[in-house]
C-alpha cells in the first residue's frame, strides 16, 4: 500500500506524493534555546526523525532541516539575568540539544539553520510582503496584515472575527489590527539588533521559519513538523506569510506531534512542569526512552513518568532477549527460515510496513515486532538453529528502521591467544571434529574462559 500521511490542513490522510520525484523535504520547528532541552523536544524530534528514517527506507533522498530560534525575548532575559551575551545562552543549549539527540540515536539533520544566520533572507521576504500589500511598516516595526489573507485561519480552523475578540494592541505597538503580527521588531535599549531597511531591530518569531525553510528546502516543502501546540499561532502565521509571498502552497503535509503530559497535565516550560532530558538520561537507558516515546502514535498525547519508563524497560527487554540469544548484532546472513517460522517472519514484516505506511504508526509497528519476538523465542527454545538466528536478524533489521537496537550487548575483551583458540574451536565444530573441539574447550577453560554453544555460535564468558 502507498504511504499515507495525516495532514492538519486538509484534516485527512492522503497519499504521499513528493514535490520532486525520489526526494523528500522536511522542515521541523526546533527549540527556542532559552533553556536546556526537555523530553518534549526529544519527542518532537523523534517523531519527525522516524518519518525521515522510514522515507529513507522507502528509497527517498531526504533533506531535513531542524531550526533553532537563537534570539528572542526569553533568551535575552536569561542572558541579562546571568550577565552574559545572548549568544552564550543559545550556544550552550544548542550543544546540549545535539548531545542528547545523539544519545537517543536521533539522526543528525541535513541542516540546523539558526534565526540569526538568516537575517538577510528575512529582510527579502518582508520586502516582498510589503510590496504585495500584505505587510506594512509602523513605528520601526513591520507587521503582517492578517486581513489581507482571505484564508487566514485555515490551518487551525479558527475564524478571524472570532479570534479578534481575544487580542489587543499592547503598549508600544503600532499595528493597525490586534491580530496583525510582527515580522520585524524595532530595536529596544540593551537588546541585540541588526540593521534593516526599516531601522535597527530583530526578527519576529514567525518570519524566521519561513525564511529558513524556503532557503534550504524551496518554496513548497513536503512535510512540516513540530508540536501541536505550534499549530496556532506559529504554523498558522508561517503558512499565511509564506503563501502570501510566493502564491504557492507552503507545505504539502502539516504533520504535528502530540504533546507530552505529566500526570495528565501538558508539559509546560512556563509552568515549570517538565523534565529536562539530561535528568531522564541519568536514570533511564536512552534506548528505553526512545522505545517508550515510539510506543504511542506520534499524533497522540503521551503520558510521561519514571514509572511508565520502568514498565517500558521490561517490555523492551522482551524485544531484545531473542536478539541477544541469537547474537543478532553479529550473526552472518543466511537463508530465510521456512515453515511456520518463515510465515511468522513474513507476516510480521508485512504488517510492520502496513502500520508504518499508515501515517507512520510506530505503535502498531512495534506490536508486530513483539509478535515476531515471541515466534523467534519459541524457535530458539525448540532448537531451530540457523533458522532461528535468521528470524532474529529480521527482527533486528525491522527494529533498526525505527532506530532501535543500536546498542549491542556489552562484550568481554579477550587476548589474541584466547581469540585464536576460540577461532580454531569454531572451525573444528563446523568440521564436526568433536574431539578437537573438546580439547580446545579445555584449553580455554585453563585460561579462565567458559564456552557456551548456541544457535548463533559459541559465546565466551569469564569463569
Amino acid at each position: 500500500m502507498p504511504l499515507r500521511i495525516y495532514d492538519t490542513l486538509t484534516r485527512e490522510k492522503r497519499e504521499f506524493v513528493p514535490v520532486s520525484p525520489g526526494r523528500a523535504s522536511m522542515y521541523v520547528c526546533g527549540m527556542t534555546v532559552q533553556n536546556k532541552p526537555h523530553v518534549g523536544h526529544i519527542r518532537a524530534s523523534l517523531s519527525a526523525e522516524v518519518m525521515r528514517r522510514y522515507l529513507e527506507h522507502l528509497g527517498y533522498q531526504v533533506s531535513y532541516a531542524y531550526n533553532f530560534t537563537d534570539v528572542d525575548d526569553k533568551i535575552i532575559a536569561r542572558a541579562n539575568e546571568e550577565g552574559i551575551e545572548y549568544a552564550g545562552v543559545s550556544e550552550r543549549n544548542i550543544e546540549a540539544y545535539l548531545k542528547f539527540a545523539d544519545l537517543h540515536n536521533i539522526k543528525r539533520a541535513t541542516v540546523y539553520p539558526r534565526a540569526t544566520q538568516h537575517i538577510g533572507e528575512m529582510h527579502e521576504l518582508i520586502r516582498l510582503l510589503i510590496e504585495k500589500g500584505h505587510a506594512y511598516a509602523a513605528g520601526g516595526d513591520v507587521y503582517f496584515d492578517v486581513r489581507s489573507q482571505a484564508e487566514y485561519g485555515k490551518l487551525s480552523g479558527r475564524r478571524v472575527d472570532e479570534l479578534r475578540e481575544g487580542y489587543r494592541i499592547e503598549p508600544g505597538e503600532s499595528k493597525r489590527d490586534p491580530l496583525d503580527f510582527a515580522l520585524w521588531k524595532g530595536a529596544k535599549p540593551g537588546e541585540p539588533a541588526w540593521e534593516s531597511p526599516w531601522g535597527p531591530g530583530r526578527p519576529g518569531w514567525h518570519i524566521e521559519c519561513s525564511a529558513m525553510a524556503m532557503k534550504h528546502l524551496g518554496d513548497t516543502i513536503d512535510i512540516h513538523g513540530g508540536g501541536q501546540d505550534l499549530i496556532f499561532p506559529h504554523h498558522e502565521n508561517e503558512l499565511a506569510q509564506s503563501e502570501a509571498c510566493t502564491g504557492k502552497p507552503f507545505a504539502n503535509f502539516w504533520a504535528e506531534n502530540g504533546l507530552v503530559n505529566l500526570s495528565g497535565a501538558k508539559m509546560s516550560k512556563s509552568d515549570g512542569n517538565f523534565f529536562f532530558i539530561e535528568d531522564i538520561a541519568a536514570k533511564v537507558d536512552p534506548e528505553i526512552t526512545r522505545f517508550y516515546l515510539l510506543s504511542t502514535h506520534y499524533r497522540s498525547p503521551i503520558e510521561f513518568s519514571l514509572e511508565r519508563l520502568a514498565e517500558a524497560g521490561v517490555a523492551y527487554q522482551r524485544l531484545r532477549t531473542p536478539l541477544e540469544r541469537a547474537a543478532a548484532w553479529t550473526a552472518p546472513p543466511g537463508p530465510a527460515p521456512g515453515g511456520d517460522l518463515g510465515k511468522a517472519v513474513a507476516d510480521a514484516e508485512r504488517l510492520f510496513h502496513e502500520a508504518m505506511e499508515d501515517d507512520f504508526n510506530s505503535a502498531g509497528a512495534l506490536g508486530h515486532l513483539f509478535d515476531l519476538a515471541r515466534a523467534v523465542n519459541r524457535a530458539l527454545d525448540e532448537g531451530a538453529g540457523s533458522e532461528g538466528v535468521q528470524a532474529a536478524r529480521k527482527l533486528y533489521q525491522l527494529g533498526g528502521i525505527l532506530g532501535l537496537f543500536w546498542k549491542a550487548p556489552a562484550g568481554e575483551e579477550w587476548s589474541a591467544e584466547v581469540l585464536e583458540i576460540a577461532a580454531r574451536r569454531d572451525q573444528a565444530r563446523k568440521a564436526k571434529d568433536w574431539k578437537a573441539s573438546d580439547e580446545l574447550r579445555d584449553q580455554l577453560a585453563e585460561r579462565g574462559v567458559l564456552v557456551k554453544d548456541g544457535p548463533g555460535g559459541q559465546e565466551l564468558k569469564k569463569k
